[in-house]
């Protein structure tokens, strides 16, 4: 009789859909290989992962939990103290749960979790999405059995002896995404027409989404089609603005794996989710780094695509609209150099990442298992 395998994880991510959606990948991938595994998600009360997860089904556990002020360090007296508060109720819901492995994909939530089972004795494993490490995973790295990164790059910011390169889960998750046609997209879009989608993160931005109302207006009379994705917390800004019928403006997007795999160029931040769906799919790009991230790692992600030849770098700082809408004319229009975009990015991709993080994470457990029985 074959075993069937199982897994119970505890998997904690949270802040941006740069962490949220590669945990998602990860929860995915072990649904898939292990169908009867079990999950509990930990993340904060009042961002993104509070209403996306439990819109999965996924049961979800809230805490109340701050990142470090790096400008004002008398706010960070609380912030510890509530550190420490939620280790105490931590411990005891991850006890309760009794988990094969705890994950951590990022944003300060993690840290409580990961440092509490490890405390534990449960197995960890933590992921590091960008270029150069933040501060939660600086510090988890000490207490992380296994660590996973984006980028080969970033291996030497931790341990070497238990790092290994495993791309993003996400870039594997939407290479494999069902393939459907634009008519049933939520928005009406034309078969036969190129799509730019313009998409500055998952929270959006309040600088670029200036700069990009501006720039709606010359897409007028263009011979490809325009989706602009404002963000949530934007979209009522935009519901009096007039665009020319090729633009759609939209706050967010459910299906967003769906959408890229019919996208002929997209217009985006630098993130390293964004980084590992543009590659897995070979989506010619123009990117404009954040300029208010941590170590300035999105320009360092999109320098990585510019130097292959499979992305333009637009600063911040420098973007003028009617440059940009030169640059997507000349991508579209001009086959070679777009062939060479596309098949560079390609290169790029890893397209086995939320399995081989799957690996992982199996031998750590079954390695548990064996430990256990030589005992």
């Amino acid at each position: 009789m074959d075993v069937v395998n199982t897994m119970r994880v505890i998997v904690s991510a949270g802040g941006t859909g740069g962490h949220i959606y590669p945990a998602l990948a990860i929860i995915n991938k072990i649904k898939e290989k292990e169908k009867k595994s079990e999950f509990l998600y930990i993340g904060t009360k009042d961002r993104m992962e509070s209403k996306i997860i439990p819109e999965k089904n996924i049961p979800y556990l809230g805490i109340d939990m701050k990142g470090l002020d790096r400008k004002n360090i008398f706010k960070n007296f609380s912030v510890i103290k509530n550190y420490y508060r939620n280790i105490k109720k931590l411990k005891k819901e991850i006890k309760k749960f009794n988990p094969d492995v705890v994950i951590g994909v990022g944003g300060y939530v993690t840290t409580p979790v990961i440092y509490s089972a490890k405390q534990l004795g449960y197995k960890t494993f933590i992921h590091e999405q960008n270029s150069i490490p933040g501060l939660s995973n600086k510090f988890l790295a000490h207490y992380a059995d296994k660590i996973g990164v984006s980028l080969p790059d970033s291996i030497q910011y931790f341990p070497k002896e238990k790092t290994l390169f495993t791309g993003n889960p996400r870039s594997e998750e939407v290479y494999y995404t069902k393939d459907i046609s634009k008519k049933e997209f939520e928005f009406s879009l034309s078969e036969n027409k190129k799509l730019v989608l313009i998409v500055m993160g998952s929270l959006g931005s309040t600088t670029m989404n200036a700069k990009v109302k501006d720039t709606l207006s010359l897409f007028k009379n263009k011979d490809y089609e325009v989706v602009f994705v404002t963000g949530k917390a934007y979209y009522e800004e935009y519901r009096q603005v007039t665009v020319p019928h090729n633009v759609k403006i939209v706050s967010y997007l459910e299906n967003m794996a769906q959408v890229l795999k019919k996208t002929d160029l997209i217009v985006s931040r630098a993130g390293a989710s964004s980084i590992a769906e543009i590659t897995a799919l070979g989506i010619p790009s123009i990117l404009i780094p954040s300029p208010y991230v941590t170590h300035n790692h999105q320009l360092k992600n999109a320098k990585s695509l510019e130097e292959k030849e499979a992305a333009v770098i637009i600063e911040e700082g420098k973007y003028d609209k009617d440059s940009l809408v030169s640059i997507i004319d000349r991508i579209l229009t001009d086959d070679k150099y777009y062939q060479k975009l596309h098949q560079n990015a390609s290169s790029l991709g890893v397209k086995d990442s939320a399995t081989k993080i799957y690996k992982i994470l199996r031998n750590l457990i079954d390695g548990d298992k064996n430990e256990r029985t030589d005992k």
